[in-house]
């Protein structure tokens, strides 16, 4: 049996640009479409009540550290999941 092996390197790369990617493209719906996106938000959230929270400013200060660290936690997670799967793979 053939067993793929997970560039490491490669697949955290990828991940961390998918998410930095998808995480662009929701800000742009929130600043295009604020309501519909509070509409989406609340159908992911079960149902709760986002209104007295809601802020619809897509690109205020934190927009950068949010890009940043959704960009870095997701290369983490893909390494360790590449990582993982090289491990158990190999059992």
């Amino acid at each position: 049996m053939n067993i793929v092996k997970f560039n490491e390197k490669a697949f955290a790369n990828t991940l961390a640009a998918f998410v930095s990617v998808v995480y662009l493209f929701c800000r742009l719906g929130i600043a295009l479409f604020p309501q519909f996106s509070m509409t989406i938000a609340r159908s992911w959230f079960h149902g709760f009540d986002m209104e007295r929270f809601w802020a619809p400013r897509a690109f205020t200060e934190d927009f950068i550290l949010g890009l940043v660290t959704a960009g870095f936690f997701s290369w983490i997670a893909g390494w360790i999941f590449a990582s993982l799967y090289n491990y158990f793979s190999k059992r």
